[in-house]
């Protein structure tokens, strides 16, 4: 890229920031090429590809009015653009060890079935023993799967309500198991 060119992209950046809608649409078409060819140079001709580079205009655009115009244009660019790739690469690496690769992907709990059984049991004595409103409210969004929406409305309580009692109960249950096992 000459200078000329790195230029024009910060001149357009800067036009763009004070709010010119063509100079912002010529800015992200030619930084979408720049864009593309800087993944593709990394990592190849992948299925992905153009999913980082919306995922890098995207970032552009949230980021749009951090642009320095007394610094360079595209180091800044690709600093986005580094950054795309990187948690798509995370992605990916994920993906490829949990489809791929079984013996490289996480174990499975192999907890012994007496001690799930009994982890059941204290959580339900543990339920069992919290207050109505409470008890309720888990019982509604854990057991029968409730939006905290739905809750709300068939306990006539706020959502926030809802919440609130959760996040309590919860911490109830916490306590109540982890004593229950220290015993």
């Amino acid at each position: 890229m000459t200078g000329e060119e790195e230029g024009e992209l910060g001149r357009l950046m800067v036009d763009a920031q004070n709010g010119d809608r063509l100079a912002y649409e010529r800015l992200l078409r030619q930084v979408a090429v720049l864009a593309q060819s800087f993944v593709r140079r990394r990592v190849g001709e992948v299925s992905w590809l153009e999913d980082v580079v919306q995922d890098a205009l995207v970032a552009l655009h949230r980021a749009r009015h951090t642009y320095d115009p007394t610094r360079p244009f595209v180091p800044w660019l690709y600093a986005i653009v580094q950054n795309r790739l990187v948690d798509a690469l995370r992605v990916q690496r994920r993906r490829v060890l949990r489809e791929l690769d079984p013996d490289r992907a996480p174990e499975p709990s192999r907890r012994p079935i007496q001690e799930r059984d009994a982890l059941i049991s204290d959580v339900r004595r543990a339920v069992s023993l919290l207050p109505d409103n409470q008890r309720k409210v888990i019982e509604l969004l854990k057991l029968e799967e409730l939006s905290v929406r739905e809750v709300a409305a068939r306990l006539g309580m706020s959502e926030a309500n809802v919440k609130v009692t959760a996040h309590r109960g919860y911490r109830a249950l916490r306590r109540k198991i982890e004593g229950s096992r220290a015993d």
